[in-house]
């Protein structure tokens, strides 16, 4: 059995475990510090935040939020379970923060985001996923 004294000796199975997997792991002077998928992250950030300011600068009508909730839950859309759609429409038109007041993409990213939050964790994680493709989409 490896020693706990030696971080390393402990460390190189999960090391070659998480490298066959992709990811990284550095051993440092004892202390371990994990390193997954964070240059990925920081790469997608800047397109990230690009888009979500032009969703907060991005005036929605009432008429276009309702037709976007519509065509994600009436014409399937965004494939996500039905039930969700009256919640998505009150949390957008009865936002229960200050911050997503404004009739907005991002608002209305919120609302979408919010109720998905009544999904089990892997269904949650499904649909918050296809949601960015299908609001980029419904943008245009």
């Amino acid at each position: 059995m490896a020693s706990l004294r030696d971080p390393t000796a402990v460390l190189d199975p999960l090391r070659r475990s998480i490298i066959k997997r992709g990811l990284s792991i550095l051993v440092c002077s004892g202390d371990v510090a994990l390193s997954i998928g964070v240059d990925e992250m920081q790469r997608n950030f800047a397109g990230m935040r690009t888009q979500v300011e032009a969703w907060r600068q991005s005036q929605l009508s009432d008429v276009a939020a309702k037709l976007i909730i519509y065509r994600a839950f009436i014409e399937s859309d965004l494939e996500v379970p039905k039930h969700l759609a009256k919640p998505v429409h009150e949390l957008y038109f009865n936002p229960q923060h200050e911050e997503f007041q404004p009739r907005t993409m991002w608002s209305l990213s919120n609302a979408f985001t919010s109720a998905f939050k009544e999904l089990e964790p892997i269904p949650q994680f499904r649909a918050t996923a296809k949601l960015g493709g299908f609001l980029t989409a419904a943008a245009l």
